[in-house]
């Protein structure tokens, strides 16, 4: 392996102009173009006479019949033999009579009267007998090989002229990056929505490549790059393209990952190329896919590391350092991992802009859905409102493929247009997963699943500062859910939560298993997610946001990767992390103390919601709080009732 940097040689040459000059004469090793071309033809040439070697003989073999000696004897007696021909151990001959084209070969006995009866039949001896052979198949024979040798070696030719320098090998510095012409992205700010900010922040970059010397003459220097940091699904590549959309100049699309190559050095090759063709095009953009799979930070000990990734992540730093801005090159790039960057890649003069792609907001969701619906038969009376409020936390791509299921949902329906109820379902598709129509659970399990879930709802019902209940069902899911309880919030937007909201919060996911223990007095696995939703939030409590008196606003631990789900690490030593488990439960506990007492003091209509929820199967928040109120108002009547009752009795007395 360590002999293939020499095949590359080309990429470190300080004289490698020569390649690209006409006439020019490639290294002394002989590794330019001309040196292969000789070598094919060589071999080309060596291939040639051994079919014509082989295929002579082929010919020759296919025209032979073989007899036995008393049939050659018995042709031989009755003066039908031609021509003979002997060789050391065969007789070949030819009849007068018959196909002209056929010999007949047999052994030899080597029989003392032999060869009177060769001239006693009147045939000719020791001749050699020519094979024949059709002229068209002779000529077939003769030229088809040189046509096909020249064919593959112009083809050749051409292909190792195209790679470049390097040959055949050279190919694998080529960049590939896909190459979007002017107007070709089909792609514009109008057809992104949900990222106000974003755009306000790229549009400074278009604005710069339309009129650059508005920027130039007052002494200002456009950044060379630009970062998109965001969550999965948000737009990011789909912003890149509606840059160069308004900016009208071609668009070079690659991902990181396809820098990556099993060779040291060819990651580096491509960044060059890519670059190179830019410069060709410019004024371009130059737009980097999950930059992160080149870009990682260095280690900086020297153990363990990876030579590839780090060449070709210098070489995009160089790349970046030596091009001039000022010809219109931008570079764009993409990820969710920006804390995993190179600190060099981030600085001032790289990517001097970082633009957060964030998930949308309440409008955001709502501009979103509208900007998909646009192409799909939509009904009339659509909320799209009720929809951004029903799925907080939803990805640009997630509501993208709400429409689209609740498109599918109503052409499985027979309808032509997309009603509320095909979106409203797409929301439960998409998040909890599709109806599971082989998942039939016994009489007593469906039960039990409809005292936890309206445990949820009616703990969240009887608490303050808690989202109201939008959806209850008992229907498993493909997501293995047997049930849910969906809250949504009326004000669509929630960026801040106090500790007695996330308290109400833990209460809330305790609710399910405090019913299983209230009514049934046995506890099932139903409850696992529920278990770490809240521990997750109660260890966050106290580990991040400082609800505690004793830690007070002291961090013990960090999150990485937060943009993908992130993972915690502990900052703090073992002792105060006991502390923190034991605070943690007592936390929990309390809250699945409190759940346990609404639930009791609310048995009755605890009772009642499951009996409806139980042959519906799913009921709207509307549903469950008319029963909710109804039953608080008749309890009220009927104490009222009573109490008039026993004033009347005490009055007649």
């Amino acid at each position: 392996m360590a002999n293939l940097g020499n095949i590359f040689d080309y990429q470190n040459d300080p004289d490698k102009e020569r390649y690209e000059k006409p006439g020019g004469k490639g290294p002394d090793r002989g590794h330019g173009p001309m040196k292969p071309m000789v070598i094919y033809y060589i071999i080309a040439l060596a291939v040639l006479v051994l079919i014509n070697i082989f295929f002579t003989n082929s010919i020759r073999q296919s025209s032979i019949v073989h007899v036995t000696y008393d049939e050659f004897r018995t042709e031989l007696d009755n003066r039908n033999v031609d021509k003979i021909e002997l060789t050391e151990d065969t007789i070949n001959y030819t009849l007068k009579s018959g196909e002209t084209n056929k010999i007949y070969e047999t052994g030899r006995l080597f029989d003392i009267m032999e060869a009177d009866r060769f001239i006693d039949s009147g045939a000719s001896v020791d001749e050699e007998i020519p094979t024949t052979i059709s002229p068209w198949l002779l000529l077939l024979y003769n030229l088809f090989p040189f046509i096909l040798l020249i064919w593959l070696g112009s083809r050749l030719s051409k292909r190792m002229s195209t790679m470049g320098p390097g040959g055949i090998m050279g190919g694998f510095g080529k960049a590939n990056a896909k190459v979007y012409d002017k107007d070709k992205t089909g792609v514009k700010f109008a057809d992104v929505a949900g990222e106000e900010e974003a755009k306000e922040l790229l549009a400074e970059i278009v604005d710069f490549l339309h009129n650059p010397k508005k920027y130039s003459d007052i002494g200002a220097k456009i950044p060379k790059g630009a970062l998109l940091v965001g969550p999965p699904g948000t737009g990011k590549t789909l912003l890149a393209k509606a840059v160069a959309g308004e900016a009208d100049v071609p668009f070079f699309s690659i991902s990181g990952s396809e820098f990556v190559e099993m060779y040291v050095g060819m990651g580096a090759a491509k960044v060059r190329d890519l670059f190179k063709e830019a410069s060709a095009k410019a004024p371009c953009i130059i737009f980097i896919d999950e930059i992160d799979a080149i870009g990682k930070k260095r280690n900086g000990n020297g153990l363990g590391g990876n030579d590839e990734r780090e060449q070709t992540l210098n070489q995009l730093l160089t790349e970046m350092d030596g091009f001039d801005g000022s010809k219109g090159i931008i570079i764009l790039a993409a990820t969710n991992q920006p804390d995993s960057l190179d600190p060099a890649l981030l600085r001032p003069g790289r990517f001097d802009r970082r633009v957060p792609v964030e998930l949308p907001d309440m409008q955001g969701r709502v501009d979103i859905l509208k900007v998909h619906a646009k192409d799909v038969k939509m009904a009339g009376n659509i909320n799209f409102e009720n929809i951004a409020k029903a799925c907080p936390g939803a990805s640009g791509a997630e509501l993208a493929n709400m429409i689209n299921e609740a498109a599918l949902r109503a052409v499985k329906a027979g309808r032509e247009r997309v009603t509320q109820q095909d979106l409203e379902e797409s929301i439960e598709v998409v998040m909890a997963g599709y109806k599971k129509k082989n998942k039939v659970l016994t009489n007593k399990e469906k039960l039990i699943v409809a005292y936890h879930e309206v445990g949820h709802a009616l703990v969240a019902a009887k608490q303050n500062n808690s989202a109201p209940v939008h959806k209850i069902t008992i229907i498993p899911r493909t997501s293995g859910a047997l049930g849910y309880t969906m809250q949504v919030d009326e004000e669509g937007n929630h960026y801040l939560m106090n500790k007695e909201e996330l308290e109400n919060k833990i209460a809330t996911l305790t609710g399910g298993r405090a019913a299983e223990e209230l009514i049934f007095k046995s506890i099932t696995t139903g409850a696992s997610n529920d278990i770490e939703q809240a521990t997750k939030i109660a260890r966050a409590m106290y580990t991040q946001y400082g609800m505690n008196d004793e830690f007070d606003m002291v961090a013990l631990q960090t999150q990485n990767n937060a943009y993908l789900g992130g993972d915690m690490s502990i900052a703090c030593s073992e002792e105060t992390q006991k502390r923190v488990d034991d605070a943690v439960i007592e936390l929990v506990k309390t809250q699945h103390a409190k759940a346990y007492k609404i639930l009791q003091d609310n048995i009755m209509k605890l009772h009642e919601i499951v009996k409806y929820l139980y042959e519906k199967e799913t009921i709207s928040g509307e549903e469950f709080m008319t029963i909710l109120n109804s039953s608080e108002n008749a309890i009220e009547e009927q104490a009222k009732n009573t109490a008039a009752l026993s004033s009347g009795e005490t009055n007649e007395g």
